[in-house]
């Protein structure tokens, strides 16, 4: 299982106003664990007036810079996201979990793919590690990104995506859709939705020709551009998602009190994490997995706590469990079993999970 290890903070630069990119530094032990791949993020975690918090934040380097890179946007009211933007230097030790996450594709150097991208503000962070990687490792694939945001001076990475399309003339097209600010061609202003996909598909955009498709937005948007792709020809196994938690709160929910008294109501619970296996006994109602594991001494992973992230995933071997969201397993890995615990409340009188498989 993950745990913590410390990165070097070597470089923080200004993207917007309300954004930084972060270039992080493993120790020389911990390069190997450190390793990504395309679209993956790393969770964070900090103190702050004496409570714990956790960010996951996407990498916005590609596989071939040699440097691992985060983008982290100002979220109102988000203690560790202001911070970020207003204080953190270079110099500054971040701890951080090695790379995790399942929004990419396997690629294939001689492949010949279309790749169709969404972001929603800082969304793109993950889909511009995957553009780069893209167009680095397969010379004949290319990549349209579609890019909503505000206004133009809330882009963030517009010099760089710009920088890409002339390195990788023919391969590489970005559609900027602006909500506030109108521009040349009315059809790139406004919301991305399901009518603007419709159009986009039948005026800019082959989406017949389209392999895969990646989205990482706000999750309304997110939702509009799926049905969208369904409804023009795509299949689920072709659409890839990354929620963006910017609704997560600065600070940690807090907890719902949960007691044992009534029997019938409690369930025992047995959790293997890191090879050493405990069993407790938890409330079916009021008291989340993740939640009964950290109260029992078990240090078991979490970032978000909201079911957007897939840190806190687990196996469950035995017994019944109901999740109440989901934003982040794949449809086989529910099938295969896992849960993401922050989410995941007992229903049967006795579960056994593993963090470890």
């Amino acid at each position: 299982m993950a745990r913590f290890h410390p990165l070097e903070v070597t470089d923080v630069r200004r993207e917007t106003r309300d954004a930084v990119v972060v270039t992080l530094r493993p120790r020389k032990e911990d390069r190997a664990a450190f390793s990504f791949t395309q679209g993956q993020y790393l969770t964070f975690r900090r103190s702050f007036d004496g409570e714990e918090l956790r960010r996951s934040y996407s990498i916005c380097a590609g596989l071939d810079e040699g440097v691992i890179r985060v983008g982290i946007k100002r979220v109102d009211g988000g203690a560790f996201s202001s911070w970020a933007n207003e204080n953190l230097r270079p110099g500054e030790v971040l701890e951080a979990m090695p790379p995790m996450g399942n929004f990419f594709t396997v690629l294939e150097p001689e492949a010949a793919r279309h790749y169709l991208g969404f972001a929603g503000g800082s969304g793109i962070t993950p889909v511009l590690s995957i553009i780069k990687t893209v167009l680095a490792r397969e010379p004949n694939s290319r990549f349209t990104l579609v890019y909503a945001n505000r206004q133009i001076s809330s882009i963030m990475f517009r010099e760089e995506l710009d920088d890409l399309k002339s390195t990788y003339l023919g391969r590489f097209s970005v559609i900027h859709v602006l909500e506030s600010e109108a521009q040349d061609i009315d059809l790139f202003t406004g919301r991305v939705d399901g009518a603007k996909c419709a159009e986009l598909f039948s005026r800019w955009i082959d989406i017949a020709s389209v392999d895969t498709a990646f989205i990482c937005g706000p999750e309304p948007m997110m939702l509009a551009i799926a049905q969208a792709l369904r409804d023009h020809g795509l299949s689920d196994d072709q659409i890839k998602f990354e929620l963006f938690a910017a609704g997560q709160p600065g600070r940690a929910r807090q907890r719902v009190a949960a007691t044992l008294t009534d029997q019938d109501a409690a369930c025992e619970a047995t959790v293997t994490l890191d090879g050493t296996t405990r069993t407790f006994r938890m409330p079916k109602a009021g008291q989340s997995l993740l939640e009964a594991a950290l109260s029992n001494a078990i240090d078991a992973p979490y970032a978000c706590k909201a079911g957007v992230c897939s840190t806190c995933r687990a196996r469950v071997i035995e017994g019944e469990v109901e999740m109440e969201t989901n934003h982040a397993l794949e449809d086989y890995e529910v099938r295969q079993g896992y849960v993401l615990t922050c989410q995941c409340y007992p229903i049967s009188d006795r579960i056994v999970v593993s963090y470890d498989q």
